[in-house]
């Protein structure tokens, strides 16, 4: 039994060290068609990264040809599966320059979006490769306003948005966590203009309520009495929007601080007057 799996043992080495001398022997052929031959099969089993440096040789020798247009694309999808996506992204985008006319045109420009879609980070970082991402989109669907991947292409563009939308929250809460409250309360209105169905909206008018509150109660005296006014006002306009909403206990609560401030406020302020 021993010997027999010893046997098998050699008989599969041997097979990979063949199998490894003849793709650097034609790795290193001055043959075309040979490289292109082995390229395809390699492609086709799925070894992607062998196939790449084949086809790296390959695009610019059949530049021009029907054969190169087929390689090209074959090389567009080897960087996409091995995971090069901004590299997939940019032949791609090249193919479908190249060859519009093929049938193969739309798909690579749809591919191409979906790369650099792909590569769109978490909200909580720079968004550069989201804007690019929409605009290869918006590209393709100006293109193609008939595909049948419109759908699909149109399912990413919301996604991206979401995330954008996200984004812009996140910056604009940031305001409040770092008790900047004057332009926490300018940067989520801003946001609640620019996103008015945001699915944020509750929580950007709940913390408006809150930053006026905090405002008001740190305000030098000339201002305390309009800001407590505003945060009431905030409040109103939080009970309109979310009167059963999952933080409208924490909004009256935050109501009931301003009302009792005010008054408090006001009482010390009459007080002092008369004296």
């Amino acid at each position: 039994m021993l010997k027999r799996a010893n046997l098998l043992f050699f008989i599969l080495a041997a097979a990979i060290l063949f199998g490894c001398s003849d793709y650097n022997r034609i790795l290193k052929s001055p043959n075309p068609e040979l490289k292109y031959n082995k390229a395809v099969e390699l492609y086709n089993e799925g070894d992607y990264s062998r196939a790449e440096p084949l086809f790296v040789e390959l695009v610019p020798l059949y530049r021009g040809t029907e054969k190169g247009k087929e390689i090209y694309y074959m090389y567009c999808y080897t960087n996409y599966y091995i995971g090069y996506r901004i590299s997939a992204a940019y032949h791609f985008k090249q193919f479908s320059k190249t060859y519009p006319h093929s049938e193969e045109a739309e798909d690579a420009l749809f591919m191409s979006a979906y790369c650099n879609y792909l590569e769109s980070p978490i909200p909580s970082l720079d968004q550069e490769p989201t804007y690019m991402a929409l605009e290869e989109l918006q590209l393709f669907a100006n293109t193609y306003p008939k595909s049948p991947l419109l759908d699909s292409a149109n399912k990413l563009v919301d996604e991206l948005r979401a995330k954008l939308e996200t984004k812009a929250y996140m910056n604009a809460a940031q305001y409040y966590k770092i008790r900047r409250y004057k332009a926490a309360i300018v940067a989520l209105n801003n946001f609640q203009e620019e996103y008015p169905l945001s699915n944020f909206s509750e929580q950007v008018k709940l913390t408006v309520l809150k930053s006026y509150y905090y405002l008001a109660i740190n305000s030098i005296d000339e201002k305390k009495e309009e800001r407590f006014d505003e945060g009431i006002e905030s409040y109103y306009d939080f009970i309109d929007n979310f009167a059963s909403g999952k933080y409208v206990n924490e909004a009256e609560e935050f109501y009931a601080k301003l009302t009792r401030e005010r008054e408090k406020f006001i009482q010390e302020k009459k007080e002092s007057d008369e004296l």
